[in-house]
This record gives structure tokens, sequence and C-alpha cells, in this order.
């Protein structure tokens, strides 16, 4: 079908811009595929899972639904690592619940010479962070280990930094916006008012950071007070914090406390 007819119903059901995005990285839309997608738009599914696409620090990701889609907020997550490290320094990173592999891979990419691990518990995500480190030639320097930072998994090794984009949506908080009821729930909700996650990374992370290492890690709003007690009170010294682009504390900047 002609791309104006195709862009015209796609509008109606999504917005111009979806239906602009939708029309610029798709090759080909036949009249079922076009029914599928205005369905989808209508429902409030996001346009990264329509088009299985969402760019992210500058690099293009490949996202499904047994993946958190790459957000703007994450972004913070990486500026704040990669604005505390020389650009010569060979660094390892782990990264905790990579989900579709996004930050580790703008992290091995930006960062000369650096490498790491990323893990995660759900194996059909630990697939998209796979194929995305493929996409990116970055096989070589990442590897991936399905696992959980609930446990005290042995790496065999430390790390220079830890990076981890945790679920810290409290289960019964409905403040989520319509894109996020079709992502994975195991990577948005945590146990104990949403701090579950963070409860087990301050106990196990200990055992995975060198004695010189950062640990960096996103939060929700209004969360940084109990998240900053979490760590303190398991052995942490908070370094710095840093605010997203909406002026919002996003990060968070742990070391392990002198002894």
């Amino acid at each position: 079908m002609k791309i104006n007819q195709a862009f015209t119903a796609l509008q109606n059901a999504g917005g111009i811009r979806a239906a602009r995005i939708i029309t610029e990285n798709t090759k080909k839309i036949s009249y079922l595929s076009l029914w599928r997608m205005t369905r989808k738009l209508r429902r409030g599914v996001p346009v990264a899972k329509i088009i299985g696409q969402k760019w992210f620090y500058g690099m293009r990701f490949y996202t499904n639904k047994y993946t958190l889609d790459p957000r703007p907020d994450t972004e913070t997550l990486v500026s704040a690592v990669i604005s505390d490290i020389s650009t010569d320094t060979r660094i390892r990173i782990l990264d905790l619940g990579t989900g579709t592999g996004c930050i580790i891979c703008a992290l091995v990419k930006n960062i000369f010479g650096a490498s790491g691990i990323a893990i995660d518990k759900s194996w059909r995500a630990l697939g998209v962070a796979r194929r995305n480190i493929r996409t990116h030639h970055l096989h070589r320097k990442i590897k991936t280990i399905r696992t959980s930072f609930e446990h005290a998994h042995k790496f065999g090794e430390k790390f220079d930094i830890i990076v981890s984009n945790p679920p810290y949506i409290a289960i019964n908080d409905t403040r989520v916006d319509d894109g996020a009821l079709h992502d994975p729930k195991i990577a948005l909700y945590a146990a104990d008012n949403g701090l579950a996650a963070y409860k087990s990374i301050a106990k196990n992370a200990k055992e995975w950071i060198t004695d010189d290492g950062k640990l960096y890690l996103e939060i929700g709003i209004d969360q940084g007070a109990d998240i900053k007690n979490i760590f303190i009170s398991n052995g942490w010294d908070l370094r710095h914090t840093q605010c997203d682009l909406a002026g919002i504390e996003r990060v968070l900047v742990f070391t392990l406390a002198q002894k």
C-alpha cells in the first residue's frame, strides 16, 4: 500500500510522532501489518515494541516484550559512569539485570578498553541482550550469564564498575505510564515498596566490587533517602548523586566504606 495511506492510518491511531517513527523504520507495510500496528497503537503499545527497536545513547537496540524498553532516564546512568572514567582506563564492568544490554553496551562502546559481564535471570531477556551485543560487535568484550543479583553468584573476579537499573516500582503503585504496561513486570516491580532489589544489591555487590570500585544505581522518584540508608547500613559510602534532565535525582554512586 502507499506510504501516505499508511501514515494517515497510523497517525489516526497513535499520533503523528508514532506514525513518523513507524513509517521511517518499516521497509514495507501491507494492509495486514498496518491493521496489526494500528490495533497495537490504540491499545497503548509503545512504538518501540511495535517496530522492535529503540535508540539509546546514540545506539540502536532491539527490544521486545521480554525486555524493558531503553529510556532516556537511564542515559543519565551511563553519562554518570562515563564522566567519572578516564578514557585510557581499562575497566571491568558488571551490569546487574541487563535487559536489552543497552547500559553495558553503551559503556563498553564509549570507554576505551572497557569490558565486562551482563547478567539477567530471564533467559529471554539475555537472548535480547546477546543479539544487541553481537549487533554492536561487542561479543568479544561482553559476556552474558544467566543469574540474579539476589544470589551471591561467584564470578571469579571483582569489578571496577557495577551498574544497575533494577526494578524499583512498588507492586501496588499504579503511577506508571501506559507504555510500561507492556513491559515485563519482572523488570518493573519489586517488593518492599520497590526497594527489594536494592537490598539484595547492597548485600551481595560487596563481594563483586574492587576495593576502590564504584557502584552506580538508577533510582525512582523520591526513593533517594531510603536507598541511601539501605546502602550505608550495609557498609557503603555515598559518593555523589546525579539528576536527570528534569532535575530529578536519578543516579546514586556508592563505594565500599573504608574499614
